[in-house]
């Protein structure tokens, strides 16, 4: 009897011990599912304008909110917006249409699941120090004439083609009373 009392002791004590660490691991799991360091951010240009690339890399896709600030000496001079993002293990970009100057140093903020990330993208986003350069301007496609026969120099007519008159848009379509003709006109 008394082994079997100092079996089931054991395994009750082995039993408390796993079912603590497995409670410390979903608790450090849990922690390490958003973080501050899975964001990321860069000032690029598209198609000649700036725009600001916030990226998340929260592999469990905790859904975040972020914030984007125009910094001016330390304080927020202008919110430029924010936007909802769930992460992936690829990274899932957002971006915030924002013309910027050259050196402009802006905010980024991240508030993710409730109380796990509230803080924001350190450092501060300092754009590139040469501003986006606009986009070549498309030339508009002229639109094409339609192909008009213009005579060659060197074709001449083997016989002498009279042209018929033809009736001008302000005329009538119809055909005046005197001229009643099947034949085709000449070339």
């Amino acid at each position: 009897m008394s082994l079997s009392r100092r079996t089931a002791r054991s395994v009750r004590t082995l039993g408390v011990a796993a079912g603590a660490v497995a409670l410390a691991l979903g608790a450090a799991g849990n922690a390490l599912a958003c973080d501050i360091s899975e964001f990321s951010a860069e000032a690029t240009c598209v198609d000649g304008h700036g725009v600001i690339v916030v990226t998340d890399k929260d592999a469990y896709g905790t859904p975040a909110v972020v914030s984007v600030f125009l910094e001016n000496n330390g304080a927020d001079a202008k919110k430029i917006g924010n936007q909802e993002v769930k992460g992936s293990a690829q990274g899932t970009s957002v971006t915030f249409a924002e013309d910027w100057q050259p050196n402009a140093v802006y905010r980024i903020h991240v508030k993710a699941g409730g109380k796990l990330v509230d803080a924001d993208i350190t450092p501060n986003l300092t754009t590139p120090s040469t501003a986006c350069t606009p986009a070549a301007p498309s030339t508009p496609a002229t639109p094409s004439k339609p192909a008009t026969p213009t005579p060659s120099a060197s074709a001449t007519p083997s016989k002498p083609a009279t042209a018929a008159p033809t009736p001008s848009a302000s005329q009538s379509s119809t055909a005046p009373a005197g001229t009643v003709s099947n034949a085709p006109s000449p070339a």
